[in-house]
């Protein structure tokens, strides 16, 4: 757990899992659900160099107020932007910009939105 940084007002449900030989990092706000994995961990590919025991690892990073729903895995060296929802069940592989509802498996973008000075979410497009 030295490598896990938590945000203010962060909420955890339980059976999160979190591989952190390198640094995972939640922002502020942050709402986790039940059985996410956050893996900063992996093996190489290469078959060769993986019977040798290699593994390598790259940082986690959700930004402020990030939403990521049940059973989400999180992969090595993802980056999640603020206010960001990742639907339940999806397999981020790569990174995922911030006002953004994402989903599936791999992850992908479907909704695009932006908060104004008043709070107020206006959206900019459907995928």
């Amino acid at each position: 757990g030295e490598n896990i940084f938590l945000g203010n007002n962060v909420y955890m449900n339980y059976g999160v899992i979190m591989l952190d030989c390198a640094k995972i990092e939640i922002g502020d706000d942050c709402l986790i659900a039940p059985n996410v994995q956050f893996y900063a961990a992996a093996h190489p590919i290469d078959p060769v160099i993986r019977k040798k025991g290699l593994e390598f690892a790259k940082p986690i990073t959700l930004g402020k107020n990030v939403w990521i729903g049940g059973s989400v895995i999180i992969l090595p060296g993802v980056t999640i932007g603020d206010n960001t929802t990742i639907g339940a069940g999806s397999v981020v592989t790569k990174n995922i910009p911030e006002n953004v509802v994402a989903a599936g498996n791999p992850c992908r973008i479907l909704r695009r939105f932006e908060v104004d000075e008043n709070g107020i979410v206006k959206i900019e497009r459907e995928m």
